[in-house]
């Protein structure tokens, strides 16, 4: 098959759990034979085609910011949207694979897999719902309906997590949605010596409102009545930091801010220099992070909410805790992790065993297989 991916922000000149997750998939169904191009912002520098590990990378538009004081600009997803239709309209792609967010470049892709008579497949790494009145205010309003109107798009749907197939069937999608996760590589993750420094508590991502690295810190201030010589590493960046970084330095806390490694391994090497990962996200339409510090054998701490889905990958005392919304929970919770880490690394093994990426990429490569049959069928019976 020829496969296309759409979504803006391109791996690794962009490092988040979506860009990962095309990367890894379209390096992996490349390998298995299948031509595989990815579709985005030209975030490299030299010309707007190239190839990386037997995927070609189309810059349709030039690469720019993606937030604004710490929310997803509109002007910039409408940039995109409109800049990705022509080059889909010429892929000759037997099926595109559009990731859900930022939503406006799935209804180009819709144009053009409708000009095409090809199949679209949206993948569904979250689903906001209400959420968009929080994030947007009254304005929330249009967001939902734009949502909704994304998951009318298509009947082929994937979803990365249970709780987001059923927030799907919530909007109208007829179930069942099909759940391809996301996926680790556990020999590389083996393979990786830790980091030289030690640290007891690890948080990755981005640093953004909803990521909560404040409610870690606040926690942080309770685990330290108790554990005086804590020491807490943050890897990641983003519009947040300078603030996360004023308010670490008010409450006399000894945490490091790294911003981005370099190196996706560094990051690995990082997490098995730790004892606990601690995710505070209420927005996680999967939990990459999470499911990689359980590969290295680290407890995870994350918040029970609805729009958290690292929560589904945590069993209680077995590999982590869920925590609630408040500093003293959350304190409580990294302290029975540190405390009892090494008798949960085997849980935390076992849960990461069930995620490898070959098995994801031949359930997704199925995915794709049922669409482009379903889309010959409906064009045999109507004479095309």
């Amino acid at each position: 098959m020829k496969i296309a991916y759409v979504y803006d922000a391109v791996y690794p000149w962009v490092k988040g759990g979506v860009e990962k997750r095309i990367r890894e998939v379209s390096v992996r169904l490349a390998e298995r034979g299948h031509e595989v191009h990815v579709y985005g912002m030209r975030c490299w520098d030299g010309p707007a085609t190239i190839e990386r590990d037997g995927v070609m990378l189309h810059g349709v538009c030039p690469g720019e910011g993606l937030y604004i004081d710490g929310r997803r600009t509109v002007p910039q997803a409408l940039r995109f949207g409109s800049s990705v239709f022509r080059p889909l309209l010429a892929s000759g792609a037997d099926v595109v694979d559009c990731q859900n967010f930022p939503y406006f470049s799935c209804f180009a892709a819709k144009a053009a897999s409708m000009r095409r008579g090809t199949p679209l497949v949206v993948t569904w790494h979250e689903v906001w719902g209400d959420y968009w009145y929080d994030y947007l205010g009254r304005r929330g309003a249009f967001g939902k309906a734009v949502e909704r109107l994304a998951a009318g798009l298509t009947d082929h749907h994937v979803a990365v997590s249970p709780s987001t197939a059923r927030a799907l069937e919530g909007l109208g999608v007829a179930g069942p949605v099909p759940v391809v996760p996301n996926g680790i590589d556990l020999s590389r993750i083996a393979a990786v010596p830790p980091a030289a420094e030690e640290w007891d508590v690890i948080f990755t991502g981005r640093l953004i409102r909803d990521k909560n690295v404040d409610l870690l810190l606040r926690a942080l201030v309770r685990v330290r009545e108790e554990v005086p010589d804590l020491r807490a590493l943050v890897v990641g960046d983003g519009p947040e930091r300078p603030a996360l970084e004023r308010l670490a330095r008010d409450l006399g806390l000894p945490v490091t801010f790294a911003g981005f490694l370099p190196d996706y391994d560094d990051v690995i090497a990082a997490m098995k220099a730790s004892r606990v990962f601690v995710l505070p996200s209420t927005r996680e339409g999967f939990g990459i992070a999470a499911l990689e510090a359980m590969a290295c054998g680290l407890p995870v701490v994350t918040v029970d909410h609805p729009g958290n889905a690292a929560g589904d990958l945590v069993v209680e005392g077995v590999n982590g805790f869920c925590s609630g919304l408040s500093a003293g929970e959350m304190g409580e919770k990294i302290r029975a992790a540190l405390d009892g880490g090494a008798l949960m690394r085997d849980g935390c093994l076992r849960t990461a065993g069930g995620y490898r990426w070959e098995e994801i990429v031949r359930r997704i490569e199925s995915v794709y297989g049922r669409s482009v049959g379903d889309v010959s069928s409906e064009m045999w019976e109507e004479g095309v």
